[in-house]
């Protein structure tokens, strides 16, 4: 089984196309299938004119949070936590078992933290292992941790649960707002939530190879988990005047996160508004200006988290347009009569899980621009 594993891994390697491709081809396969349909090549000329810049605004709320979550992960109190709690495992399953459960939790958290923060764990935990004489495969962890990170989906930064609880979403037509307690906090929710990383524990340590590969044998991955050096000079430290002074201060940071929880006090209190995508947003960014502790610290942040969210800010324009194509031609309606004719009020939730899981392996954050239409009904 291990043997079969590893060679589905050889080949899906080989054959999954790049994000942007996979992209690509769903437009105009779902064109094609348009055409078929009956629709004129001008109606589907339209429908991606309407659906290329509708996710502009969420586009953007995506790539700040996993910017934000990116400058949160750098700094030292959050890795200095996660090494930490890497020395405590003193078995082969109890490194499994609690680097799956801390990558859970933060990506129940915030999926950022856990994209971020994902990698480090298995650095560390596969570092302090490997020292500890534990025979650990760390592209096996590395592979573990990362699929522990899909409880995102059902926490409390789920993408799709928070984009329907925002009024004015771009479905809000179609679908409504839906409060979160029917989405994330419903019973099947928590009970996935629970059962997935539990799950994958058992499984993982199943799997482990027997002959493992320790992370000394990665150099790069190793020199991770070595304390970072003392910070140089930071830019703008030796300037002179009130410029510098403004880079280096606590001062501003705290001044606008008293504005940013003015903001999160008149959300939740005044307006009696609840989690959704433009709160959570915000307290990714209040916690990421008081953790970094200054301006110029933040910006230098910045500049290394930025390098890691460039396809977002194209890719979800892609899928609105796929979202167009599906939404305003005969296509998405077909897809929802057919798996509405085909399924019972016992298989519907079957139906949708496997078609929502088609739809995730190629497109990020669940296939929510995707799916839109589909899912609508």
């Amino acid at each position: 089984m291990r043997e079969w594993i590893a060679a589905f891994a050889r080949r899906a390697g080989n054959y999954v196309p790049d994000a942007a491709a996979s992209a690509v081809i769903m437009l105009f396969a779902l064109a094609g299938t348009s055409l078929a349909l009956g629709d004129s090549l001008l109606t589907n000329v339209d429908a991606f004119y309407r659906g290329l810049w509708m996710l502009l605004p969420f586009s953007m709320q995506m790539t700040l949070i996993l910017v934000l979550s990116t400058v949160l992960s750098l700094t030292e109190a959050f890795r200095r936590a996660i090494r930490r709690i890497a020395d405590l495992p003193q078995s082969v399953t109890q490194v499994i078992a609690l680097a799956v459960c801390v990558n859970s939790i933060l990506s129940y958290l915030y999926w950022g933290l856990g994209l971020a923060m994902g990698p480090l764990i298995a650095v560390y935990f596969a570092e302090a292992a490997e020292r500890k004489g534990l025979s650990v495969d760390f592209p096996f962890l590395l592979a573990t941790v990362f699929a522990s990170g899909s409880v995102w989906q059902f926490g409390l930064s789920s993408t799709a649960a928070l984009l329907v609880a925002t009024p004015g979403h771009f479905l809000e037509r179609e679908a409504g707002v839906m409060a979160l307690g029917t989405t994330i906090g419903s019973l099947p929710a928590l009970m996935v939530t629970l059962v997935f990383p539990l799950s994958l524990i058992l499984l993982a340590r199943y799997l482990m190879p027997r002959q493992v590969k320790p992370i000394s044998a990665f150099p790069a991955a190793a020199a991770l988990a070595q304390p970072a050096p003392e910070p140089g000079p930071a830019a703008g430290a030796d300037a002179s005047g009130f410029s510098g002074w403004t880079e280096r201060t606590f001062l501003f940071p705290f001044l606008l996160g008293i504005a940013l929880v003015a903001w999160l006090y008149h959300h939740f209190v005044n307006k009696g508004l609840g989690l959704e995508l433009n709160s959570m947003v915000t307290m990714l960014l209040l916690l990421a200006l008081l953790m970094q502790r200054s301006f110029g610290a933040f910006s230098r942040a910045m500049a290394k988290a930025v390098v890691s969210c460039w396809p977002v800010i194209v890719l979800y324009q892609l899928y609105g347009g796929v979202a167009g194509v599906l939404q305003f031609t005969q296509v998405g309606t077909w897809f929802a009569h057919a798996f509405s004719d085909l399924a019972t009020p016992l298989t519907f939730p079957l139906f949708t899980a496997i078609g929502a899981s088609i739809i995730a392996i190629f497109v990020p954050s669940s296939g929510v621009s995707g799916s839109s239409r589909a899912s609508s009904p």
